[in-house]
């Protein structure tokens, strides 16, 4: 039996308590950084190894460092432990118990199948030359919870980084990632369109917003259709307009709020420019007044060419060939990327697509569902990658 092959069957071994792991934190799911039973649950699940625990103290984020027989390198695998603030309609056994809250992300089997690998790495200690560190990361849906362990040190001495993101879209047990960009950054913006109010039946009288509001949606829509390279795209939504209190009154303001998604600091940065300037001129050309504001969030998420290569390696391993470059980057968006500015490493996605016909609900679906067996590749996966990068470093 190859070494893969026995990482497999021990993944395999210990399945039941990975899933059971996985279903107890999807039925209590917690949001942003503090998550004090999902932080329980997982140092439950670590009990009993040879690990050296660090707890964070700004979240609940948890560092757990297993260090070798032999001193080598150091890697890091991450895992993310929050949900997301939305309801769960699906009829699972062990559904949301919280109102409000669902792991529609997976990000309740990215914390399982990380102990899992703890546990399989730890068994097989003595053989590994260097440090595994398995950060246990709160925070990831828009609370930058990969930039709070950063900050407390986790990635101190780590010579490359590795993370898996399920996708419910991708057959069960298909692994994939690409070099260079993987995910886009993600902004949001928000714009008031200032006017004056009167009555709906006397416009000259007013400064109406709500047309210059709508306007304003259909300039910034051409704007990144021919300002922006099609070669290096950004995308920009309009996902909410108010304005108006009832059908016979002009409104003083109409608000406009978004998201822009890029693959590139260039687009990113001229499509933020484009915000401001359309909204603004587009306003003042019509006697309003448009106030701009950008909340910048999430990088690019970028692999590394040599640490993606050898994720691909060890992902056509693990699932014995089912693993694919992808041909183009994901516009959705990961707090991985601050790692990945800090330090070598890649992401991928593992496909855990359910069984049955008709499509599947994607992540960040209230109905979205996932074919637990897919986790095992996970598991292995993740600990197959520690001691292929603790044994030959990044490839040259």
């Amino acid at each position: 039996m190859s070494p893969i092959d026995e990482l497999l069957a021990a993944a395999r071994e210990i399945q039941p308590e990975v899933i059971d792991l996985r279903r107890r934190i999807h039925a209590e799911p917690e949001l942003g950084l503090d998550l004090p039973a999902t932080r329980e649950k997982v140092l439950a699940s670590l009990e009993g190894l040879p690990l050296e625990i660090a707890l964070h103290e700004k979240t609940s984020g948890i560092v757990a460092t297993l260090r070798g027989g032999k001193p080598g390198r150091k890697v890091l695998l991450r895992g993310d432990m929050d949900a997301l603030p939305m309801p769960e309609d699906t009829d699972l056994p062990f559904r949301s118990t919280r109102e409000g809250a669902m792991h529609a992300c997976g990000h309740d089997a990215h914390t399982a199948m990380l102990a899992g690998a703890a546990r399989l790495l730890a068994d097989r200690r003595d053989q590994l030359a260097g440090e595994v560190v398995f950060m246990f990361q709160p925070g990831e849906e828009g609370f930058a919870g990969a930039r709070s362990m950063i900050e407390e040190g986790v990635l101190e001495g780590c010579e490359a980084a590795f993370a898996l993101h399920i996708t419910p879209i991708m057959p069960s047990g298909v692994m994939g990632t690409r070099a260079g960009a993987l995910m886009a950054s993600a902004d949001f913006f928000h714009v008031a369109v200032k006017g004056r109010g009167g009555h709906a039946s006397m416009p000259h009288d007013c400064v109406d917003p709500v047309p210059v509001a709508c306007e304003i949606v259909q300039a910034m829509q051409s704007f990144i259709t021919r300002r922006i390279p099609a070669t290096d795209p950004a995308v920009l939504t309009v996902t909410q307009i108010h304005g108006g209190t009832t059908g016979n009154v002009i409104p003083e303001e109409v608000t406009l709020q978004g998201t822009l998604r890029a693959l590139s600091e260039k687009s990113r940065e001229l499509a933020q420019g484009g915000i401001r300037q359309v909204a603004e001129h587009v306003a003042r050309a019509h006697g309003t007044e448009a106030q701009v504001e950008i909340m910048v969030g999430y990088p690019v998420t970028t692999n590394d060419s040599r640490a993606a290569r050898l994720m691909l390696d060890v992902a056509r391993e693990v699932t014995g060939g089912s693993a694919i470059e992808m041909p183009q980057p994901v516009m959705g968006a990961e707090d991985f990327s601050y790692v990945l500015n800090e330090i070598p490493g890649a992401m991928g996605f593992l496909g855990v697509r359910p069984k049955g016909e008709g499509p599947a609900a994607p992540c960040h679906s209230n109905r979205m569902l996932l074919d637990e067996d897919g986790m095992v590749y996970g598991t292995a996966f993740h600990a197959a990658m520690a001691m292929r990068m603790l044994e030959t470093g990044l490839p040259g």
